[in-house]
């Protein structure tokens, strides 16, 4: 492994994004900018929930904290779309 590689390492962050899709219309927004960003994705979880007609979608990152601060913010800007992060303590 390389001094670069043990850097970024260093460097990245285990976050949680919490987005909430009120506007249906935007879902497949978020999943392109979801997929932008797929190689810090460790894995996600969507909940349809109906009855208040919105989506609730947690996905986790491994990411630098820009990154991670870049995909909420983009979430957080389309129509219909709350976004917030969460980061875990341990760098």
């Amino acid at each position: 492994m390389g001094e670069d590689k043990q850097e970024s390492m260093a460097e990245s962050r285990i976050a949680v994004v919490g987005i909430i899709v009120e506007r249906l219309e935007a879902a497949g927004l978020v999943n392109e900018i979801l997929h932008q960003y797929s190689d810090y994705v460790i894995g996600r979880m969507g909940l349809p929930y109906r009855e208040k007609q919105v989506n609730i979608i947690s996905v986790v990152l491994d990411a630098p904290a820009d990154v991670i601060s870049a995909v909420s913010g983009k979430l957080g800007r389309l129509p219909g779309v709350s976004s917030k992060a969460l980061y875990s303590k341990q760098k």
